[in-house]
């Protein structure tokens, strides 16, 4: 019996392991396309948006006390910047076993109380998740379009004032997407992702 839990236990960790030591995607890196089913149940992918400049992945979730505290600022990222070029996909990361909270219907209920403007998709198996490296919610993945592809240009926190109580709070996102507008790469490419833990079910 010993002997059984032991190897439970090792099989879980190495499980965690794995799935919280996934690369998360720097700046420079190519960003992987994905086709994933939105709250109005139509799939989603980058080809969606045909005259983009770019893209505002931001990986977040019903639950977390973060991504509720950011969800105003992310809403208000997509009206500011979606007519710009640069529209906000976001992404739950959760796996809905481990976060019941965050099932698909969920997502519609609360996509649909908060008028969400942007898509919010379902990531089922936690793909791309693990693709990106996401690693809290909200953790943010500004990409542009290139000739080459879509290549990631920051990652990291919106800004960094998760109380949103700062008026003189570093708008990391929006200076981002500032200097990619102006055709200059970001002074800044990388920040600390602030947020809860990607939720995850333990496997048999």
């Amino acid at each position: 019996m010993k002997k059984i839990i032991l190897l439970l236990a090792l099989a879980f960790s190495a499980f965690l392991s794995h799935a919280q030591n996934a690369v998360t995607l720097k700046a420079g890196d190519a960003a992987p396309d994905f086709k994933l089913k939105n709250v109005d149940n139509k799939d989603v992918s980058f080809g969606t948006f045909k005259d983009a400049k770019g893209y505002i992945v931001v990986f977040t979730c019903n639950t977390c006390p973060y991504a509720i505290g950011y969800e105003q600022r992310i809403i208000d990222l997509d009206k500011k910047f979606k007519s710009q070029g640069y529209p906000v996909i976001a992404i739950n990361p959760n796996d809905p076993e481990a976060s019941t909270a965050d099932t698909f219907a969920k997502m519609q209920d609360l996509a649909k109380e908060k008028k969400y403007s942007f898509p919010y998709l379902f990531d089922p198996g936690q793909k791309i998740t693990d693709e990106y490296g996401a690693k809290r919610t909200p953790h943010i993945f500004i990409v542009s379009k290139t000739p080459k592809g879509n290549v990631v240009e920051y990652v990291g926190a919106i800004d960094n004032d998760p109380e949103g109580n700062n008026p003189q709070k570093v708008k990391y996102a929006e200076d981002v997407i500032a200097s990619l507008k102006s055709g200059q790469k970001p002074a800044i490419t990388q920040t600390k992702e602030i947020g809860c833990t990607v939720k995850r079910k333990a496997k048999a």
